[in-house]
């Protein structure tokens, strides 16, 4: 009875936020709370809350003190030099600017966090998109693939609690992938080339002469759009010209008397905007090396490493109180709406663990693969890992069902190792799943309905998932 309870309150959440009958915030709460009930464990609620904020509580700090870090350093202008470059290779072609956003994440991804990556990714190209009229459910989904498929690395997470789960060397699961991961990322960009070229075909091209662009604006002196493909007489055929994203009277949101966009609302990425501090680059710079390398070496808990790092970054750079807490003030809205869906993820997770229906899940997964697949249980951890780790936690993933697929496969001569390879492929996915703090920054930063990002983009990262598997059993990794 718990299995196909805890299957049809994945299925009712996930079908009720992607029809928008109710909020993300809203579903994580009150389904899991309602179920509850069912299984007959409603006295226990409250602990089961409980247990799940104090095991997300961390990454609610995380997350917190990341945003206000990376607020603040996109609004000192770190990442302004990043975003030229970015933006001079997208210039206005629809297929540059979404190969721009999988590079642009690609990279940040480095860090092994996924807010960090959003950020930096949405508060870069978000005034682009919504310049040139761009879908920014292209956006969230190429950004969240390419960040899933770079997720994989040893402190990104997964890795590592698979080495823990399974008692392994983090680098003897991570270096033989990195061919078949090579190959997932290849798959992103083929991605981005093609959703790119749909954009492409739906808008028509943006050429833009003698660009000099700005973080946030592109500024021309000769601009003309060239509408190609059947996008043009969808909307009657007549070219509007491409407006510069300056300063001037009109609301945020509002519409040009031409139609065109003119609001680019991340104010932050104005380049004549108050808070830049040109002479202290270098500091910030140094300062954000400083706390990506004791990061990734895990020198403190990342939540504190991020609460000392904004404290110190903001008295540098607004030493005045009244600074300090108008910086805090701007992006506030951020920090709550994320936190605030964690805590709410926990009332999820805690549910579905304290009632034990992710163990009969789990077991009853396992029970149902054949003998006959026994042999082949890289295969089959890998194809499982797919939805998984989208409908679960990583914790609950490598620690509730990684040890059991392992003790399946020791069974049948399959040695642990290969199955944690194996686990790594669903990471792909499982950057989009509703039980992911992070993404609720990207959807959030993006203006993006989290339905909307779900729908179109599951079965490109299923896809891009799958692609991982399949060259790691080409190569003979799985």
């Amino acid at each position: 009875m718990l299995t196909i309870l805890g299957f049809v309150m994945i299925a009712t959440f996930l079908v009720l936020i992607m029809m928008k009958k109710m909020s993300p915030l809203a579903a994580l709460v009150l389904i899991p709370a309602l179920f509850c009930v069912l299984v007959g464990q409603g006295a226990h609620l409250g602990d089961y809350v409980i247990k799940g904020i104090g095991d997300l509580a961390p990454t609610a700090a995380m997350l917190m003190f990341a945003i206000i870090y990376f607020g603040v350093m996109i609004d000192v202008g770190l990442f302004d030099p990043v975003v030229r470059g970015i933006l001079r290779f997208c210039k206005a072609d629809p297929v540059r600017v979404v190969v721009g956003t999988a590079l642009l994440a690609a990279i940040v991804s480095l860090d092994g966090d996924g807010s960090t990556t959003f950020m930096i990714t949405v508060s870069a190209l978000y005034p682009l998109y919504k310049r040139l009229k761009m879908s920014l459910v292209v956006m969230t989904g190429v950004a969240a693939t390419a960040n899933g498929v770079m997720n994989t690395l040893p402190w990104g997470g997964p890795t590592a609690r698979a080495a823990t789960a399974l008692k392994l060397d983090a680098g003897d699961i991570f270096v033989p992938m990195i061919p078949a991961l090579a190959v997932g990322l290849v798959a992103v960009f083929a991605l981005a080339y093609v959703l790119g070229r749909r954009e492409r075909k739906r808008l028509g091209v943006l050429t833009l002469g003698d660009v000099a662009t700005v973080t946030g604006t592109v500024e021309e002196k000769e601009t003309e759009q060239v509408l190609v493909g059947a996008g043009a007489g969808a909307r009657g055929g007549a070219p509007a010209a491409a407006r510069p994203a300056t300063g001037g009277s009109a609301a945020p949101g509002s519409e040009g008397s031409d139609g065109s966009v003119q609001d680019l609302d991340l104010q932050g990425l104005d380049p004549r905007r108050p808070t830049l501090r040109p002479r202290l680059y270098w500091f910030n710079a140094a300062l954000t090396v400083a706390l990506l390398t004791l990061l990734i070496l895990q020198t403190l808990p990342i939540p504190v490493l991020f609460l000392l790092g904004a404290a110190l970054a903001l008295t540098v750079n607004f030493p005045h109180m009244k600074d300090q807490k108008a910086r805090i003030a701007a992006h506030a809205e951020n920090v709550l709406n994320v936190s605030g869906m964690v805590f709410a993820a926990a009332v999820f997770t805690g549910v579905l663990t304290g009632t034990g229906m992710v163990e009969h899940m789990a077991r009853w997964l396992v029970s149902t693969i054949p003998d006959a697949l026994g042999p082949h249980m890289g295969l089959v951890t890998g194809v499982l890992s797919i939805p998984l780790t989208y409908f679960m936690s990583n914790d609950g993933f490598y620690f509730g069902i990684v040890p059991i697929l392992a003790e399946a496969g020791a069974a049948h001569g399959v040695a642990p190792i290969e199955i944690a390879r194996a686990s790594l492929v669903g990471q792909a996915l499982h950057m989009s799943s509703p039980l992911v703090p992070a993404v609720y920054v990207l959807v959030g930063m993006a203006k993006v309905e989290f339905g909307d990002h779900t729908r179109f983009t599951v079965k490109w990262a299923a896809l891009t998932s799958l692609v991982v598997l399949g060259a790691s059993l080409l190569f003979g990794i799985v």
